[in-house]
């Protein structure tokens, strides 16, 4: 049963920092790509970041500069670095990873950027 759990999220001031954390269980996760979307309210949900599972990074052009996403396979965890934040940043963000074809997302965590 593949498990997604999302840790790290909270208040903070604009240009503040936060690092998200998601946990990964019941799949080989050293062999998928992991990912990061976030959904803000009246939003549609949207990538913030992806991993390979060679180490390849790709971000939305929003977050380029500010977000650094890594992966460590040993503990199965994809983590979310979060710079310079601002109050558009503010949604719940959410772990995912496809496997044969399935979507499989975390609970999500809130982020909110607040002075």
């Amino acid at each position: 049963q593949v498990q997604l759990r999302e840790s790290g999220g909270g208040l903070v001031q604009p240009g503040g920092s936060l690092r998200l954390s998601c946990a990964g269980s019941g799949f080989t996760f050293s062999w998928l790509p992991m990912s990061w979307y976030r959904q803000a309210p009246g939003k549609e949900r949207e990538l913030v970041a992806s991993i390979g599972a060679a180490g390849r990074t790709n971000y939305a052009d929003s977050v380029k500069g500010r977000f650094t996403i890594s992966r460590d396979n040993a503990k199965s965890t994809v983590d979310l670095q979060m710079n310079s934040l601002n109050t558009e940043d503010t949604a719940v963000y959410y772990c995912s990873t496809k496997w044969y074809g399935n979507s499989y997302w975390g609970q999500g965590t809130q982020v909110t950027v607040s002075s």
